[in-house]
């Protein structure tokens, strides 16, 4: 139905897509797939009739893949497009834009960096190991575009804080990326869990100031093999 705007999977071949039911669809004739990347482009294909969007989900993630529509469309909203982005208007909005999304960026750097320092809660005696610990978390989890736990606004960000300090931990002081975890529903997540409960431990000896073998602590190894940040100025 080229009249009507779908959304859909990738078929079983080039040209086919799959619908929500499973069904399988021939592309229209005429209509080119327009692959992602372009935002401003695509939002223009789409505003001027019927498109196809083509998503693929991979585990719990959902990639786009394109845009199916007509090529006459796609290529006279390319054209138009152009022109209005070789202006010096364009140009200067775009500087304009940037800027205002840098500065937006480094204040939610800022905060995230308080909300993680906030969630580890060491003890005094632990403030540096606190700070570089943050500053690491943070690299790791607020660039824009990374998909982690911490670019959402869908909770708290003092719960995506926590989410990005346990996932961090996973990473560098357990086993879990080279684990051979069975592809068995809800395994992988039985084992976050009990990671989790592990990593919660060892935050809680950090807290109450517990004495650590720094030799031997998995935390002090991490934070010792990890470098810290070009940009930090902290």
């Amino acid at each position: 139905m080229p009249d009507q705007t779908r959304t859909v999977a990738p078929g079983s071949v080039e040209g086919r897509v799959r619908t929500e039911d499973g069904n399988e669809l021939v592309v229209p004739e005429g209509w080119i797939l327009l692959p992602p990347g372009d935002a401003g482009w695509t939002r223009r294909v789409k505003a001027g009739g019927p498109t196809w969007t083509v998503k693929e989900k991979k585990g719990r993630r959902t990639f786009s893949r394109g845009v199916w529509a007509p090529k006459a469309r796609v290529e006279e909203t390319k054209r138009a497009l152009d022109a209005e982005r070789s202006t010096e208007a364009y140009a200067k909005r775009r500087q304009r834009d940037q800027a205002k999304r840098q500065e937006k960026q480094a204040v939610y750097v800022e905060d995230f960096h308080g909300a993680v320092l906030s969630f580890l809660g060491f003890h005094p005696s632990f403030q540096e190991d606190a700070r570089k610990m943050a500053t690491l978390v943070t690299a790791h989890a607020t660039p824009v575009g990374s998909g982690t736990v911490a670019r959402t606004e869908r909770i708290p960000i003092e719960k995506r804080a926590e989410s990005a300090v346990i996932a961090w931990l996973r990473h560098q002081t357990t086993a879990y990326d080279h684990m051979k975890i069975p592809r068995v529903k809800g395994k992988r997540r039985e084992v976050r869990r009990m990671l989790a409960e592990e990593s919660r431990k060892l935050l809680a000896c950090y807290r109450r100031g517990d004495a650590v073998d720094v030799g031997n602590c998995v935390l002090q190894q991490a934070l010792n093999a990890s470098p810290m940040p070009e940009s930090e100025s902290r």
